[in-house]
């Protein structure tokens, strides 16, 4: 990690402000996925610009509880991020997420080592849309037109929205190298 060690205890006012409004937030109350909640994960490094924090893990909040898509369409479409992106924290935490919204084991781990997928139905179109971002900047007019008969036009502009803000987290946790909790396996250890 290239960030020195924080404990709430270490924040001023307005850092503490973005912890509180991770933990009191729908994070907090869940129920999903790794328990992990205030300063784990891109966090804990939020916490230490707190007008950019406090919005971004709004952001976050608005991506994961409040969009009308399925969590396996999100979880589809983030575990491609973190999977290109080469972001362990990221990916380890959402493959838990995906195979707890029904993802097929096995497309996880085509992720994960580079290869393709064999998502089906709205799965694929969230991996489609999330791969061509990533890879080429942009959507084909034929994915533009299969996400938005999938979605809408609502529903596309959040998954889109999902694929650019999980963008913003792989590269954050990236930059300052934020470690896996201890009881975590590296998903891309085998790259080292």
């Amino acid at each position: 990690m290239r960030l020195d060690e924080i404990t709430a205890e270490d924040l001023t006012p307005d850092q503490a402000a973005v912890l509180d409004a991770i933990r009191s937030g729908p994070r907090g109350t869940s129920g999903r996925g790794p328990k992990l909640r205030g300063l784990a994960g891109p966090y804990g490094v939020w916490v230490r610009a707190p007008s950019v924090g406090i919005e971004a893990q709004a952001l976050g909040a608005a991506v994961r509880f409040a969009s009308s898509l399925p969590e396996s369409v999100k979880e589809a479409a983030i575990c491609t991020v973190g999977a290109f992106h080469r972001a362990k924290f990221e990916f380890a935490a959402h493959r838990i997420l995906g195979l707890e919204a029904g993802l097929d084991p096995a497309d996880l781990e085509a992720l994960r080592v580079g290869d393709s997928p064999n998502f089906t139905g709205h799965e694929a179109t969230a991996h489609a849309v999330a791969a061509e971002l990533v890879n080429d900047h942009r959507l084909s007019d034929a994915t533009y037109a299969a996400a938005l008969d999938a979605f809408g036009e609502a529903g596309l502009v959040e998954l889109v929205t999902t694929v650019g803000y999980y963008c913003l987290i792989s590269l954050t946790l990236n930059a300052f190298e934020i470690p896996l909790p201890a009881d975590w396996d590296d998903p891309f250890a085998d790259e080292a």
